[in-house]
């Protein structure tokens, strides 16, 4: 008897429904990548924007009724003329006609697609009709843009700069951060660490006293006062190159100093060819502040519209264009275009660099 009610509370139980490890580890990765393609659309969604925009004619971005893509108003050539094609309701359903008579109470369509069919007359105002679009992006704005700002010379200017100004950063850096991590001098915690603490120090502290100092020497007008104190290393690059170093084994140093290698011969042959990650990282960042850099030159090179990089003439292009912002957003993207490029091109080792992945030996 207790067995039977045994099996009959059994049967009435309802049975559990178990997940498998596997579809366990599925919702989990599919959640992640939702997750994770909703920040990234979100992410690009301005980036878009722009180029959708840049894209357009300026009555289109006026037109609250126009589509989000890049597109003009429809028109049909009827009998020697360009007429637009409208959208119109009939039958229950909305046609793309194109309007040969307009009226004020009626007016007279025929279907593009359809002549054979014959006029069609429709009741109603055809001014409150919406345009049927098409997709038509102006490529012509990019040209516009490039040769109303001079794109080649400003991005040669921006360029030159960013390249030069990596050169004296890598050159001075990279001594200093040798000097910290491979040699033995007094003092050296403490030189350290107040070299660390200018980190600290705001750029606006040392911007008068600088810019009354360049103008002494006559420097103001040249790129002399934007690329000379690169050359004088960063506590920020300095501090990255270090510690980078030091993952360095010593074994090596030591290695080379057997083979009659010098401090120079030891950096130039063992320390550089294993921070190729550091120094790739260093370059990337300077290269990056020096292209998107405004201040500095706007101060220094606000008289010399021929040597002023890109940032600068794109500000001066945004005020004199403020009221057509497709020529803007072409700007933005054009000026885009090489540190983009520049960092999906050295993207593997970047990112080893900002990691400070340590050498396998």
């Amino acid at each position: 008897m207790t067995t039977t009610l045994q099996r009959m509370r059994t049967a009435k139980e309802p049975t559990e429904t178990r997940i498998s490890p596997q579809m366990k580890r599925f919702m989990i990765g599919s959640i992640v990548t939702l997750f994770a393609s909703l920040m990234l659309i979100g992410y690009l969604s301005p980036l878009g924007y722009m180029a959708v925009t840049s894209l357009k004619d300026i009555d289109r971005i006026s037109d609250p009724n126009a589509p989000v893509l890049p597109s003009i108003p429809e028109t049909f050539e009827f009998e020697g003329k360009e007429v637009p094609v409208l959208q119109v309701p009939i039958d229950g359903e909305v046609r793309g006609l194109a309007l040969i008579r307009p009226g004020r109470q009626s007016s007279v369509f025929v279907d593009p697609a359809n002549l054979e069919a014959g006029e069609i007359e429709w009741e109603g105002a055809w001014r409150q009709l919406e345009s049927n679009y098409t997709v038509s992006p102006l490529w012509e704005n990019y040209e516009i843009a490039w040769n109303t700002l001079d794109l080649t010379r400003i991005l040669l200017n921006t360029f030159a700069i960013a390249a030069i100004g990596v050169v004296g950063t890598l050159a001075s850096s990279i001594a200093v951060a040798y000097g910290f991590s491979r040699f033995r001098f007094p003092f050296k915690k403490v030189l350290f660490i107040i070299l660390i603490s200018t980190i600290v120090l705001p750029r606006f502290v040392t911007l008068v006293p600088t810019f009354a100092f360049f103008s002494w020497i006559g420097w103001n007008g040249t790129w002399l006062p934007i690329l000379i104190p690169h050359f004088f290393a960063n506590a920020y690059n300095i501090f990255l190159l270090r510690q980078f170093f030091l993952t360095v084994p010593r074994a090596l140093d030591e290695a080379a100093l057997i083979d009659g290698a010098g401090p120079v011969r030891t950096l130039w042959s063992v320390i550089l060819p294993n921070a190729k990650p550091a120094i790739v990282a260093v370059s990337l960042f300077h290269f990056f502040f020096a292209w998107n850099d405004f201040f500095e030159p706007l101060i220094y090179l606000a008289s010399e519209p021929d040597l002023q990089p890109i940032s600068v003439a794109m500000q001066q292009f945004n005020a004199l264009y403020a009221q057509q912002p497709h020529l803007i957003q072409a700007t933005a993207l054009l000026g885009m275009i090489v540190p983009v490029l520049l960092f999906f091109a050295a993207q593997k080792v970047f990112l080893q660099g900002a990691s400070l992945a340590g050498v396998n030996k």
